[in-house]
């Protein structure tokens, strides 16, 4: 087991939509500056562009210049084929922790990892009433909370760090057309999140969205799909994120990033 630091940098990323028609060797340069920059790395979801195994295969031959420790979550996309659970397979063979109401500890930081589900946020978000698809929709999202809150309570370390695909809240998906806030994440993920102490959260899925926020508990969340860290941070598109593991945490979030940037505005823009 590798040895604990006193400053783990973690750098995270999500939505590489890696599919059949990428270039081969395209994304190498970029995971190698992710093993040079960071002692671990966490995967957001969409991995995959239309949830293949051989996109997923593909992508690993990326990643082999990864050398440190790995964890993920898959995203929506990564489900498109019904190939998750062979995805999974993949990623495990390629030394990579998948999450899915999971928990797995490396450098002394435990990481709690779900998909993460829509549904929409605070008193717009969908309620189980109505036709029986509306109430699986919503129980869906409740699920995938609820599975976050069992991994989350079975962590005992100081620094807890959240994984997701789908957004806990809404200021991390401001930006995008707000016809489809309500399929970009749920504030019942939010939820377990001010019952247990989390420094950081990251998620992906909301391409256009905000850099960073705070839940109400004001625990750090940082969206980190790829497209949008190559316009936030062109010279490193991934999110480098600092926690002094040596210092306890009163709160649940000790850790910092590495760098700060003001949150980008941005409007009129879809979602892939």
């Amino acid at each position: 087991m590798p040895s604990v630091k006193d400053v783990v940098r973690i750098a995270a990323l999500g939505d590489m939509h890696y599919g059949r028609a990428a270039t081969p060797g395209l994304l190498q340069p970029l995971f190698s500056q992710i093993n040079e920059s960071a002692d671990i790395l966490v995967l957001c979801g969409d991995l995959t562009d239309y949830g293949l195994a051989e996109e997923a295969r593909a992508l690993m031959r990326e990643m082999a210049v990864i050398k440190i420790p790995t964890v993920a979550v898959l995203g929506n996309h990564d489900y498109e084929s019904s190939q998750q659970d062979e995805i999974r397979r993949i990623l495990i063979d390629s030394s990579i922790v998948p999450l899915d109401g999971d928990t797995t500890e490396i450098l002394g930081i435990g990481f709690a990892g779900v998909k993460g589900f829509a549904g929409g946020f605070g008193r717009r978000a969908l309620g189980p009433w109505g036709e029986d698809i509306m109430k699986k929709f919503v129980h869906e999202a409740v699920n995938e909370a609820l599975k976050l809150e069992s991994a989350l309570a079975r962590l005992r370390n100081d620094h807890r760090i959240a994984i997701l695909h789908y957004s806990p809240i809404q200021g991390t998906v401001e930006g995008e057309p707000l016809e489809i806030f309500p399929f970009l994440g749920c504030s019942r993920l939010e939820e377990p999140l001010s019952r247990y102490p989390v420094t950081a959260v990251f998620h992906g899925h909301a391409h256009h969205g905000q850099p960073e926020g705070r839940t109400a508990k004001n625990v750090p969340v940082y969206n980190v799909s790829m497209s949008l860290m190559r316009e936030v941070f062109p010279d490193r598109p991934f999110r480098l994120l600092e926690i002094d593991v040596t210092a306890g945490d009163d709160r649940g979030g000790a850790g910092r990033a590495s760098e700060e940037r003001r949150p980008l505005i941005t409007t009129d823009k879809s979602h892939g």
